[in-house]
């Protein structure tokens, strides 16, 4: 992929990193398509005890997940796993995939997704959560649709 307006280097500090709340999860964005590119995004997601996305696949993106802080469980179409604080989970596109908060603390992934985009996704989706009543889910599955996200 050639991209000619990508930057040669970023530095985006604690203070400059948007974070929104969408799906019941709280995400900070590290690094955007803006500031990588669009090779990548880059993000921390905190998910409450029992919360995780219900089974996706990515279309367009690959992602990868270091367990931060809590017991996490990831399904990979086929089976549960629930792995340890250190541990790195891949998914590649089009694999049905998610996690889960199998703890009674807060779940903490830092999280990859190549190329950029998700970050779009996940900020229009939380500007559905954020209206009063709460979303309109045939609007997120719209949503969903236009970045390549389908759920299983």
């Amino acid at each position: 992929m050639s991209d000619t307006k990508s930057p040669i280097a970023s530095i985006v500090y604690p203070q400059d990193s948007a974070t929104v709340t969408a799906f019941g999860d709280t995400t900070t964005f590290h690094l955007t398509g803006d500031q990588t590119g669009g090779r990548y995004t880059v993000f921390t997601s905190i998910t409450q005890p029992g919360g995780g996305p219900p089974p996706h696949r990515h279309e367009n993106e690959d992602e990868w997940f270091l367990v931060q802080e809590g017991r996490a469980e990831f399904f990979n179409g086929e089976a549960w796993t629930e792995v340890p604080v250190g541990t790195s989970v891949f998914m590649q596109r089009g694999t049905v995939h998610t996690f889960r908060n199998a703890g009674d603390t807060p779940l903490k992934l830092l999280v990859q997704a190549s190329p950029s985009g998700f970050e779009t996704f996940f900020t229009r989706c939380a500007a559905q959560f954020d209206k009063p009543g709460g979303p309109d889910m045939a609007r997120i599955m719209e949503i969903s649709t236009e970045h390549g996200i389908s759920y299983a």
